[in-house]
């Protein structure tokens, strides 16, 4: 079961991911395996306590002019693994850019990348950025946390904070 996507009117940068874990669908909502370094690397980009709550989730984001979905509407996928993806539906990231003002997109990993390069034609530009995920062990939260700021805090979407 995907989830809605997470934005206003004021969300300026797309975050996307591929698809929710079993542990995500479990918690009902994006990123919900503990050991994902997403919500601690996004508090630390905006100097934020970590999120617990689903509304505080949302709350992070939303008052960051971010926006958050998965690049698929639905898949086959065995457990957690990218790598096993197919049967691919894409979400309607187009209708969501006609929603919100969103100019830039940052994929969280390498997948995602892959599938919104493949169905995202006519939408703002993407960025391939490291995987949160526990799976990529070779980045650590320093690494990550470099690539996503050079990124983040990029041109004018953001003052650094």
């Amino acid at each position: 079961m995907p989830f809605e996507p997470v934005y206003n009117e004021n969300s300026k940068i797309l975050i996307v991911g591929t698809w929710p874990s079993p542990l995500s669908r479990a918690n009902g909502f994006y990123y919900g395996n503990p050991q994902n370094r997403f919500w601690g690397l996004l508090a630390r980009l905006f100097n934020a306590e970590t999120p617990t709550t689903i509304d505080e989730k949302k709350q992070l984001i939303l008052s960051n002019g971010l926006a958050l979905w998965d690049t698929l509407q639905s898949c086959e996928i065995r457990g957690a693994s990218d790598a096993s993806i197919c049967n691919e539906v894409p979400s309607d990231i187009a209708g969501l850019c006609r929603k919100a003002p969103i100019q830039r997109v940052l994929c969280n990993g390498a997948k995602a990348y892959q599938l919104y390069t493949k169905f995202q034609k006519g939408c703002p530009p993407a960025v391939k950025l490291p995987s949160t995920s526990p799976a990529n062990a070779a980045c650590n939260k320093d690494m990550l946390y470099e690539q996503w700021h050079k990124e983040l805090y990029k041109e004018e979407y953001f003052d650094e904070k």
